[in-house]
């Protein structure tokens, strides 16, 4: 329903009403009933699991994860998008849906596919056993199932904005007889930063999340590969409500957080871009 080419205020209503009801249901719902249960267990008896040997190094672990896929993705994903955008060469395309792997393949099948290559009789065995090297129920084995899943994520971010910001200011700097570190460290990176700050809050959501991955190759053992994601499953097992509540509450805080993070990131960002776009 339109008024002068313009929806009427009765169809705003019923399209906000779907996409509220919508959320409701698969979002505020679940979040209300675990804030709930947790509520009959106690909160302080909810948190203070937390303190439990178990649940701290779980903790500790999943924060060991997001400095590493930080830290990596910072560097991977500059590298990847200056790469895409500013280079052509053959396989380009290629490499650019290889970026997108981790968006349309299964966790838990790529957990599978490592476990093929790098555990018992894969095709990596041999090698691994060479260089004395244990990476399957290892923390190594969390690390590459953490790193694949965020490959992609500030890849695209910085890659979008370095097509939407052109290479003109680039070449100027290359003209003054800038070096390409000179080039990347005063043009490109602070042209970039929000886009990848954004794509390292993005990082970090996804890393505090993973779990079929992180379940496959690290076989979530206490004390040595579980994470905070697969403390919560086995302390469900287990039946330790307490302990799963107080983890679960202690994720969803965090992801608000991040929320928050990534909604400023995102108007900074456009701020930028509409900024470069004014005459």
């Amino acid at each position: 329903m339109t008024v002068h080419g313009k929806p009427s205020r009765l169809g705003r209503m019923a399209l906000i009403g779907i996409v509220l009801t919508y959320l409701g249901l698969i979002l505020i719902l679940p979040l209300l009933g675990l804030v709930r249960h947790t509520y009959e267990v106690g909160f302080g008896e909810s948190f203070l699991a937390l303190l439990d040997e178990a649940a701290l190094d779980a903790l500790l672990k999943t924060l060991y994860l997001i400095v590493i896929a930080v830290v990596v993705n910072a560097v991977v994903g500059t590298v990847g998008a200056i790469s895409i955008v500013r280079h052509r060469f053959w396989g380009r395309s290629l490499l650019s849906a290889f970026f997108d792997l981790p968006l349309a393949v299964s966790p838990v099948m790529i957990g599978l596919g490592f476990v093929l290559l790098i555990g018992r009789g894969g095709l990596l065995e041999p090698l691994l056993q060479v260089l004395d090297l244990k990476v399957m129920f290892s923390f190594w084995g969390l690390t590459i199932g953490t790193l694949f899943v965020t490959l992609p994520f500030t890849m695209r971010e910085v890659a979008y904005v370095l097509e939407e910001i052109g290479s003109q200011e680039e070449e100027a700097a290359t003209t003054l007889g800038a070096s390409p570190f000179q080039t990347f460290w005063r043009v490109t990176l602070p042209n970039i930063r929000f886009a990848l700050g954004y794509g390292l809050l993005m990082t970090v959501a996804r890393t505090v999340g993973e779990f079929g991955a992180v379940l496959v190759l690290g076989g979530s053992i206490s004390g040595q590969t579980q994470t905070a994601t697969t403390f919560i499953h086995d302390a469900i097992e287990e039946r330790k409500l307490p302990a799963a509540y107080g983890m679960s509450l202690t994720l969803a805080a965090l992801s608000i957080c991040l929320l928050l993070g990534l909604e400023w990131a995102k108007k900074q960002r456009k701020l930028k871009l509409s900024g470069r776009h004014t005459p």
